[in-house]
């Protein structure tokens, strides 16, 4: 699975409005209510399910909220760039600035944690996060993520 498999262009964002944790879920919620069709409510529900159970920050400003929704018909990404970093309880209690958002089908069992696994591994490639960070161009943004590079740094 290619990151561009699950992340379309549209679905990414550089975002200089957001304050806190829950306006960057709001945000990916309602973000991703457009690209997948679902209630954002729903998907609110879904992260913050899945957020009290641990926090999705992994550190290093990253975080990968993620959970499961009916109806979807494969896994779904939707990725923000903050301006300003945002308390996220990581897990190095530092702020976060780049979040992925995944969402997969209530019976996407292999394919959400294949998922999860590359997108994370993708977020620890220091050369990539830097790059992401110098930018707040949507488009630049998607062509990092999907670059072959990237791909081949999340294999």
């Amino acid at each position: 699975m290619e990151l561009a498999d699950i992340l379309s262009e549209d679905s990414v964002l550089a975002c200089d409005k957001v304050k806190d944790k829950t306006e960057l879920l709001d945000l990916l919620s309602r973000h991703a209510a457009r690209v997948t069709g679902s209630e954002a409510a729903t998907i609110r529900e879904t992260l913050e399910a899945r957020e009290a159970l641990g926090s999705t920050g992994l550190g290093n400003g990253i975080a990968i909220p993620h959970g499961k929704l009916i109806g979807l018909q494969g896994v779904v990404a939707v990725f923000v760039r903050l301006a300003r970093p945002v308390e996220f309880d990581a897990v190095d209690d530092q702020p976060v600035d780049l979040a992925m958002a995944l969402l997969a089908p209530n019976g996407a069992g292999a394919d959400h944690l294949k998922a999860l696994a590359r997108v994370a591994r993708l977020l620890r490639t220091d050369s990539l996060v830097d790059s992401l960070r110098a930018t707040d161009d949507p488009a630049r943004l998607y062509a990092l993520l999907t670059a072959p590079i990237a791909s081949q740094h999340a294999a």
